[in-house]
């Protein structure tokens, strides 16, 4: 039976946990959706595993990811003021909305990802790229706009998957 991991996601409006489902063979990572292939979000973890046990699905509530979108929000609309330590939600962000955009059939794309990207995403996951002390591992301008245009698309993916959200 695959595992199932609750995924808190922190807004300015409120927090919701999905239900993450890791990959199998080569499918990508995705979160679970209803039979209409709307996001099942849930207000509390135990409407959650209520959900999981419906289904049979075995759920892992121990090292439970969160993600704060609201300072991922700010970073985009304002990038001279995360503090550099606060790289890790950037990442984490990344990762988040290409799994919600694998799971999501309709909704706005991600944009395409190049070598830019991929340089960004290095850098990234190897360092403090927003520090100017990191030199080389610093992002460049073109990688800097390129990571927010993505993740400007990510927010926008989510904010379309939350107004067309089940709850479980």
């Amino acid at each position: 039976m695959a595992k199932h991991y609750p995924y808190r996601i922190v807004t300015r409006r409120s927090d919701l946990t999905l239900i993450w489902r890791p990959a199998e063979d080569d499918a990508p990572d995705e979160f679970v959706v209803d039979e209409l292939g709307a996001l099942l979000t849930f207000p509390e973890l135990g409407a959650l595993q209520e959900c999981c046990d419906r289904n049979g699905w075995e759920l892992v509530p121990e090292g439970e990811g969160t993600l704060d979108l609201a300072v991922v929000r700010r970073w985009v609309e304002h990038p001279g003021l995360l503090d550099p330590v606060a790289t890790v939600e950037l990442l984490d962000a990344w990762n988040f909305f290409e799994d919600l955009s694998h799971t999501l059939k309709a909704g706005p794309p991600l944009p395409f990802q190049g070598p830019v990207h991929d340089n960004a995403y290095e850098k990234l996951f190897g360092g403090e790229p927003l520090d100017p002390a990191s030199g080389e591992e610093a992002w460049t301008g073109e990688e800097t706009s390129a990571v927010r245009e993505l993740l400007r698309a990510g927010l926008d993916l989510w904010e379309q998957a939350v107004h067309g959200s089940a709850t479980g």
